[in-house]
């Protein structure tokens, strides 16, 4: 069963898994539904890109199949086809002739048009709310208007614009005044109410099907045009690139700033790990290898060498009453700036103090190395 045809809704999915641009065409349109962004839209229909004095045409040369549809990368307009030609196994579902076409300044845009077998919708997406001109532009490439059978041909559609019929067995080339290669405009004027627009071209298995060869019938159309009868409140154009570029150069900026912070700390981190073996590595050549506590651990047992905790001068610096985190009384000797002590000295006395063992001497319990 066809989703886009039937106009249904996939329940109980998650959209991020639909296919690109089916969440778009499901029941109501959701896609800037109740927000539109668009006030018009132009196709040029099985073709590129074609600029008039007016208007632009949107690219529209994407392949469909018998049963397929494409959503354009902005959420501006949409199409699917369904059907598939009997007699022919390669359909291409859009043609391209050279011929110099009649009936219009701007032949350029009747030389591609998009086919369908069956059923040809098109939809304007993300409307502003309103009633909108909506041209229609045809001209018959495969019928000729030559004096021979291959000119008894007649290729007949039925229009539709927001479901209601507002042209019955169409014939592009009775239109033209029987005239092959000349431009045929349809313009309507439609409310859209929900923000969004269906044109819908359906074969209703009438006219001819093969002449002057196999697959000569079904829908054609080479361009469509719709323009609001209001005055737009909105942009018109769609999500900004240069917001979305923003984006990404802050995203950038700031991954740089973390990896650059996380570069740095671990530089910090690696080196102060290596201060700290290198330091450890000088007490392991003492025989008694003693406690060690961190810079931190002394200053909350000495509440911050508070001087009410002094308990006299030693050699080299101050001592301090100390209370251990596991209640245990000591004394703390702290090495004073002005002793000049250096690191080697200062190993080479906690090694002495190790070594000596006496009862009127206080025993080292530890030391710190920090700093």
């Amino acid at each position: 069963r066809n989703i886009v045809a039937n106009n249904l809704t996939i329940v109980n999915s998650n959209s991020s898994g639909l296919p690109t641009g089916l969440n778009c065409l499901q029941k109501n349109f959701p896609c800037n539904r109740g927000a539109a962004r668009y006030s018009e839209f132009a196709i040029k229909c099985g073709g590129p890109q074609i600029r008039t004095t007016d208007v632009i045409y949107q690219t529209d040369n994407e392949t469909l199949g018998p049963a397929t549809y494409f959503v354009t990368d902005t959420n501006r307009w949409a199409v699917s086809n369904v059907g598939i030609f009997t007699g022919t196994s390669n359909p291409l579902f859009k043609s391209f002739v050279s011929n110099q076409f009649t009936g219009t300044v701007n032949p350029e845009l009747f030389q591609t048009a998009r086919l369908s077998a069956s059923s040809l919708r098109y939809y304007g997406l993300g409307l502003e709310n309103g009633f909108y001109n909506v041209t229609l532009q045809f001209a018959e490439t495969a019928i000729l208007d030559s004096a021979t059978w291959k000119s008894l041909g007649r290729r007949v559609f039925d229009i539709y614009i927001q479901g209601t019929r507002v042209l019955k067995d169409f014939d592009i080339q009775r239109e033209a005044g029987g005239v092959s290669y000349r431009a045929v405009q349809k313009k309507f004027r439609f409310q859209v109410k929900e923000n969004y627009l269906e044109i819908h071209l359906f074969w209703a298995g009438k006219g001819t099907c093969c002449i002057p060869g196999q697959g000569t019938y079904g829908p054609l159309i080479q361009a469509i045009n719709a323009i609001p009868d209001f005055i737009p409140t909105v942009s018109n154009k769609p999500p900004s690139s240069k917001k979305n570029r923003a984006g990404l150069i802050i995203g950038i900026v700031v991954g740089v700033g973390v990896v650059c912070f996380l570069v740095v700390f671990a530089i910090f981190y690696i080196k102060r790990r290596r201060k700290f073996y290198d330091d450890n590595e000088e007490l392991l050549g003492i025989d008694i290898m003693p406690n060690t506590f961190s810079y931190s651990e002394l200053k909350n047992a000495t509440s911050d060498f508070n001087r009410d905790n002094k308990l006299g001068e030693g050699g080299f610096g101050p001592v301090y009453k100390g209370k251990l985190n596991d209640g245990r009384d000591v004394a703390v000797k702290q090495l004073s700036i002005g002793s000049h002590q250096g690191k080697s000295q200062f190993v080479a006395e906690i090694a002495t103090i190790s070594a000596v063992q006496h009862r009127n001497l206080v025993k080292l319990y530890g030391c710190c190395i920090e700093g």
